[in-house]
């Protein structure tokens, strides 16, 4: 269930039209009460695209280093003001949307670099990689944020997605750029592990289907 959607009035960050915090706290699953309540927080920013109305632009470099950082900063502060501390978020991910007048590439550009996670990934203390998601859409499109343990991608437990929506965004040439955080893993999760897996067939973790 959803008990937040606020739109952010005022933004640090001048680049930002406006930002979204988004949060889902779920008691019960499949009938039965979690025995901790989960919490997922989505944090988003929507922006206008730097790359927009310039045709097919070769290097994107510098606007990647130069508003990676400041998007990451703005959306984590939303994230562990929201989870009270870096410590109590779990799980993590990351997602992002151009408009439709933009390219796939704009969408994975702001998120894709260590500009932009490293600041999140060392305000939560984490060690694995941001599950991701980037696509591209109209205003309103779905925002996807998959998200998975913070310091062990083999731990399905913590394999999430959160899901929301932004009426008045992506325009045409604007971006969304979002991160998400969860406290827990799903509330009854019962379905074992990457490694169980992978030890009952007896392959190994960094080949795991035994591709020859």
């Amino acid at each position: 269930m959803a008990d937040m959607f606020n739109v952010c009035e005022e933004s640090p960050v001048t680049l930002i039209r406006k930002s979204v915090l988004h949060v889902e706290t779920i008691y019960v699953d499949g009938g039965k009460d979690a025995a901790r309540p989960l919490k997922m927080i989505g944090a988003a920013a929507v922006i206008k695209n730097p790359w927009a109305g310039r045709g097919f632009v070769e290097d994107l470099s510098p606007e990647i280093r130069a508003l990676g950082p400041q998007l990451s900063e703005h959306l984590t502060k939303l994230i562990l003001d929201e989870a009270g501390s870096g410590e109590a978020v779990e799980a993590f991910g990351k997602s992002a949307i151009v408009g439709v007048d933009g390219e796939l590439e704009h969408a994975s550009a702001l998120i894709h670099t260590l500009h932009f996670g490293n600041i999140y990934r060392s305000a939560v203390g984490a060690k694995s990689y941001l599950a991701f998601n980037n696509t591209r859409g109209p205003a309103n499109a779905p925002l996807l944020i998959p998200m998975m343990d913070k310091n062990d991608e083999g731990r399905r437990s913590h394999y999430l997605t959160l899901q929301f929506a932004i009426p008045d965004a992506p325009a045409a040439d604007e971006l969304v750029v979002a991160i998400g955080g969860a406290t827990g893993g799903r509330p009854h999760h019962r379905i074992g592990d990457r490694y169980k897996d992978l030890a009952e067939l007896g392959n190994d973790a960094k080949n795991p289907a035994a591709v020859k």
